[in-house]
């Protein structure tokens, strides 16, 4: 499983009130939360998201309300894959759940630059930058997380092994 795309950067503490503003909370819809992400800290992310894109970003990425929305509306969006240097450990389960990589990086999301052309190859865990030539190590996800993301979240995989 890979993710290839462009770069969208962001620092520290990003939260689920900025990924996905409480305003927009009345709307369970992925496609329509997909209009909103970023809106707060990144007003032209709606309009310049390409599906396949990544996002990176350093510590404590999607800390805040446990929200599911937040996860939802960023993989709504199109993004492949978020990579950051720590994640708040409900978004992290709540991403793996309804299905949006994830991968932590330190080294990967304190270099890698917004609008940089990245690579992630979700078994062994690389992360390539193929604007800089640069490589990283992340951390690979297990067989079975890969299986719920491949099925497009928790939900899908628990039906599929039915």
């Amino acid at each position: 499983m890979q993710a290839h795309g462009t770069v969208f950067k962001y620092g520290d503490n990003v939260d689920t009130d900025v990924i996905i503003p409480a305003r927009y909370l009345n709307s369970s819809d992925p496609a329509e939360l997909a209009t909103h992400c970023m809106e707060d800290i990144d007003r032209d992310f709606v309009k310049k998201v390409q599906p396949g894109d990544i996002i990176v970003a350093n510590k404590n990425f999607g800390c805040g309300s446990s929200r599911e929305h937040a996860p939802i509306a960023i993989k709504a969006s199109g993004v492949s894959c978020v990579i950051a240097e720590t994640f708040a450990r409900i978004f992290y389960r709540n991403s793996i759940n309804i299905g949006l990589p994830i991968i932590e990086c330190p080294e990967a999301a304190r270099e890698i630059e917004s609008g940089d052309e990245v690579t992630v190859d979700f078994d062994s865990g690389r992360i390539c930058d193929l604007t800089t030539g640069k490589e990283y190590q992340g951390q690979s996800f297990p067989e079975f997380m890969q299986k719920i993301i491949s099925a497009g979240g928790l939900v899908n995989y628990i039906n599929e092994s039915e």
